[in-house]
Parts: C-alpha cells; structure tokens; sequence
C-alpha cells in the first residue's frame, strides 16, 4: 500500500525516481509524485491517475536535481487529488509517508495556535508541518525530523527531503516497511526491494523505531532507543526482483501460468532428494509439544489457512483454530502455553497479521509464519519463518502466492501428521509422491484455458454470482468468489454448499449464476443434490468437476469445467486454477484494471 522512493544520486534523479516507482505499481496507488532539490531549493510535481499522467507532467515541466523523493499514494485522509497527492511540503521540508497517523488532528490544533495552517486533508502533511515548526525555532533538519517523530502516533514509513541539503535524505520506520540501498557514491530508500532492484543489490531493512540519517557516502542508524544500530546489509536475488510479463497480456496472466514451476521450486526445497521424506526446517518444531494450532491471516492467505485447517485436522488430527488478523489483534484471545501460532503473509508485512503475532509472542509456545518474503518483518520476528518461493507476485489479485501457500502448508500439516504419529512412512511417501507430481497436473490444468475464457464471456454479463462449495472446496469456493468481486467488480459471494437451504437459495433465479467446485469426492453426491436444487429453480449453474464428477453429474448444467482428476487431499492446489482463470477472463472480458483493480493494494501495511 502506498510506495516510497529516495535517492542520493550523481545524475538527475526524476528519471530514475519515475522508473522506480512503476516498479511499486503493483502496490497500488491512485496518485504519483516526486520531490527533487536543485540549487539548493526544494520543488515538486504531483498528478492524479496512473504514472504516465506524471511522466507527461515531466515532460512538459521538468523537475531538475540529483537528490529526489517519490511516491505513489493509495488515499486514506483525503481525496485523490493533486492537492493531497505525496510529497507534501511545508516551509524547507519535503515527505513521503506510508502509513497512518492517529494524531495528526491533535498535532494540527497545536500547530495551527502557532499560526501554521494545513492545506490539505491528509495526515501526511501534518508531519511536514511539525518539521517546519522545529526547524522556525532553530533546529537543524535532522534534529527537527527526530523531533517530530518522536510525536507521532500510528504507523509510519517517512523519507524527508531539505532545502539547501542536497547531500541529506531522514528515513525512518515504526509499522510500515522501508529499506536502504547502497549504492558506489549513491544511496537509496525504498518500500521493497523492488523498487531498488535495478539501482542496487545491497539492501539493508529497517527495524521498528529506526532512524536514518542517510547521506552519499554514509548511513547512521539509531534505534528506537537512541542507540547506534547496525543493520546486517543483504545481498538480492535481482532475478526475483525482476518486473516484465514475459510475452502476457497481464502480470496476473504471467503469474497464474508461472504456478507450475514456483510450486515445483517449493517442492525441492522441502522435500529431501530422494523426493520421499520432508526437509522442513526443525529448530524444535515437534508438533507433539503442542495441543493446538493458531493460524492467523488476512484475505487470500486466510482462505489457504482455512484450507490448511481441514488439512491437519484429518491428516494430523490436531485441533486448529483460524482468525482473521483484524479480529484476532483485538479479540485478544487466551493463548495457552501448548498452542502454535502460524501467521500467513504473502508479503510478510500485512500490518494486522504482524500485530497478531506481536500479540502471541510469550504467550504461544512456538511462533511460525508462511511468507514471501524472507527478509520481511513477519519472517524476521517469528522462531520458524517457512519462504514460499513463489518470487515476486506483482499482480494485486494473489495467484501464484496463494498456490504456494498452500504447498507449503500442506507439507506442513503433513510434518504435524508424522510427528504426532498420525500418518506410516508408507502413507507419507505416497502422499509426497503424488504432491511431486502436482506441477504437470498444473500444466494441464491450465490447458483448458480456452474453456474458461468460454465461460468468462457468459459470466461477465451478469451483476452477482455465487460459489458453492463443501470440504476442502469450501474455502476455494471463498476464494474463487473474492477473486471475482476483486477484478472484475461483479459481486460474488460463497457458501458451503450445505448452507444453501439456510438463506442463500433465496437469491436463486435464471439470472443467477451459481459455480459450484466439486471434484468427485466423498462429499460429492450431497454438493450435486444441492446443484439440483440450483437447477430446478433455473439458476444457471457453472460446474468444475473432474472426468468421474462431469460423467456423473450429467449434461443438464449452464457450463461444465473439466479438471484432471488427483487425490482429494490435493484438490485445494488444482481448483484454485479455475478461481484464478475464471476471475481473470471476466476482467478481461468486462475491460477492467486486471493487475490493478480499483481501490485495492498489493500489501496492506496499514490498519
């Protein structure tokens, strides 16, 4: 949500604060800007809309300077609009902010009883304002940004720009991420390593509390308690920083296709070579040692939690409970001393989910994540951090993340299966061999492509829709109904399929369409009695079955979806394609922002 670019550079900087911040498109933003220094005066331009409204403006009045500042907002206070558009300014001070400050109304009165007036709506600019007002009573600019900090509630990543300080950029971090890139006479700050990628692999990640002082040839760091701090410098794969299409239309389209092969380089890394026996880190990880699980997430990754929640229930007969991040923070739930807590983050920094598990440390034994992002905050403050390996997901609708997602875990509810004695050597091995598989059953999955687009083209006429599913294909029925209200903006919702009679069969009618996911397993007999009802009250059902589920069921559906047919426990995996294929072809077919869907953000790093 929202993307930051700084940069100490020995060239003009516009250009490449522009470039970078395509790079954080995917973030999702409704407004652009960039701040540069030249002759010792700060200046700025701002445009609403996508990037290219802000190149044009560029175009026609260039923005001169070797240090620079940039931003794509996603609003929170304040319309999209040019005046509330980043970098804000007040007096010598430019900033760029992600994230939220609760007391910028406080902050505004006292500052407005010193005669500064806000001229925007947002928090943002509060901040800029404090900084002025320091810096009137004779601060310097980085006394003026510590103090200033130092007054703010909320969560925050903040770059400060200065008149007259063309060798001097402030960062600092509490809540939202934000990383510095070192460069050869260079410095940099960005969100993620995705904006840096092209300019720098050396890549250091604030802490929380952190301050920068950042200048082209050096760094001071300062924790929250004033203390020097070094942070470790990495070394990115730039490869998996790597932003193109590769020949699709869409990143989405780019990212459904690449699932294969993500889940494939999963696979090897968890499994041990001889394809059989799991390589999961131990680092006492014993499921033994605990009574139940807690697994916490938001959106997508929710959905795969509750996935994996039928997964170690009947593979590993453990007790599991699964939360949504927001609810869970301020439930405040009692954790026993026997629970583990698994939080799920495609980008490691979902703001709830982070809270959440701030909250369980010293209650839960054992704190676990499922990330993307091994480097990120969820990762680096949890005791066993499992990487995804699904490589930088830029579309905002989650595909190949939540496929990897559910790999990952699945592995290790199979892990819990084994320690707990639940499962035989032999029954493992088998399981694991027909999970190895699973990437060439992916690959022809997707061959059927031409199929859904079919279906997408009838689908996109309609305003609603609804999902049915049981078991397992519950949650994939919860997400195939978010992927489609999402991007192509129909309104879709999901129900157990045995929830049918209990409301949902009152919407029922010819123009309703009804996707029903219901390979041919133990429940399948009950799911095709409730697609009967659908029919008999002329709902036009969309069913995705596979060969045995098709043959069964008839020829009386709207449309019937062919999948190849896998072990149940390993539906979840092979259905999410048809979620994605028939969500994305909708979009297509309706005209909407695929990769960037109206009001929605890639990572939500705030409340």
């Amino acid at each position: 949500m929202c993307g930051i670019i700084g940069v100490l550079g020995e060239h003009e900087v516009a250009p490449t604060l522009v470039e970078a911040l395509k790079r954080l498109e995917y973030r999702g933003y409704d407004s652009a800007g960039i701040a540069t220094i030249n002759k010792d005066k700060l200046d700025r331009r701002r445009a609403v809309g996508k990037l290219v409204n802000l190149s044009d403006l560029l175009v026609h009045d260039p923005l001169p300077g070797k240090a620079g500042i940039g931003h794509t907002r996603w609003a929170t206070h304040g319309a999209p609009n040019v005046a509330n558009a980043h970098p804000h300014k007040s007096g010598p001070v430019a900033v760029v902010h992600n994230g939220i400050i609760e007391n910028y109304l406080e902050l505004r009165s006292e500052l407005a009883a010193k005669g500064l007036a806000n001229e925007t709506d947002t928090d943002t600019e509060t901040v800029a304002m404090l900084v002025n007002a320091y810096m009137q009573d004779g601060d310097d600019a980085v006394t003026a940004a510590r103090k200033t900090i130092a007054q703010l509630d909320g969560a925050y990543a903040l770059c400060f720009l200065f008149d007259g300080e063309d060798d001097l950029i402030v960062a600092a971090r509490k809540g939202s991420p934000l990383a510095i890139g070192y460069g050869e006479g260079e410095m940099y700050v960005g969100s993620d390593a995705i904006a840096l990628a092209p300019l720098t692999d050396r890549i250091a990640y604030l802490e929380e509390g952190d301050i920068a002082v950042i200048t082209r040839q050096s760094v001071e760091i300062k924790d929250e308690n004033g203390t020097l701090a070094n942070r470790e410098i990495r070394t990115v794969q730039l490869d998996n920083a790597r932003v193109d299409k590769a020949g699709h239309k869409h990143f989405m389209a780019k990212e459904i296709a690449e699932q294969p092969g993500v889940i494939g380089d999963a696979l090897r890394h968890y499994l041990n070579e001889d394809g059989a026996t799991l390589n999961l880190p131990q680092a006492g990880l014993d499921f033994k040692a605990y009574d139940r699980l807690t697994m916490v997430a938001c959106g997508t990754a929710y959905y795969a939690c509750l996935t994996a929640k039928y997964w170690f229930e009947q593979l590993a007969g453990m007790p599991v409970e699964v939360d949504i991040a927001s609810e869970f923070r301020y439930r405040e739930p009692p954790v026993s001393d026997r629970t583990a807590a698994l939080f799920v983050s495609q980008s490691g920094e979902t703001a709830d989910t982070l809270a959440a598990l701030r909250y369980c440390e010293g209650k839960a034994t054992k704190i676990l994540s499922v990330v993307n992002v091994p480097e990120s905050s969820i990762a680096r403050e949890s005791d066993v951090a499992l990487p995804i390996f699904a490589g930088t997901e830029i579309g905002v609708a989650s595909t190949k993340a939540f496929t990897c997602q559910l790999t990952v875990l699945l592995l290790l509810a199979l892990k819990a299966a084994s320690d707990r004695g639940e499962i035989e050597a032999t029954k493992l091995k088998e399981v694991l061999s027909r999970l190895r598989a699973i990437p060439a059953v992916l690959n022809t999955a997707l061959e059927t492509n031409d199929d859904f687009r079919k279906a997408a083209s009838r689908l996109a006429n309609s305003d609603n829709a609804l999902f049915l599913g049981r078991g397992l294909m519950y949650p994939l029925a919860l997400e195939g109904a978010l992927k489609l209200k999402e991007i192509s903006y129909i309104h879709a919702e999901a129900y157990a399929s045995g929830e049918l009679k209990h409301g949902p069969i009152a919407l029922i009618d010819k123009e309703m369409p009804v996707v029903v996911m219901a390979p041919q397993d133990a429940l399948f007999g009950k799911t095709v009695s409730n697609m009967q009802e659908v029919m008999a009250r002329e709902g036009k059902v969309i069913l995705i079955t596979d060969p045995p589920g098709a043959e069964a069921a008839g020829e009386d559906t709207w449309m019937t979806l062919v999948l190849p047919q896998v072990d149940p426990v390993l539906t979840p995996i092979v259905y999410a394609i048809p979620a994605q294929l028939l969500a994305y072809h909708t979009a297509v077919a309706k005209g909407t922002d695929v990769d960037q869907p109206r009001n929605l953000a890639k990572s939500v790093t705030v409340e």
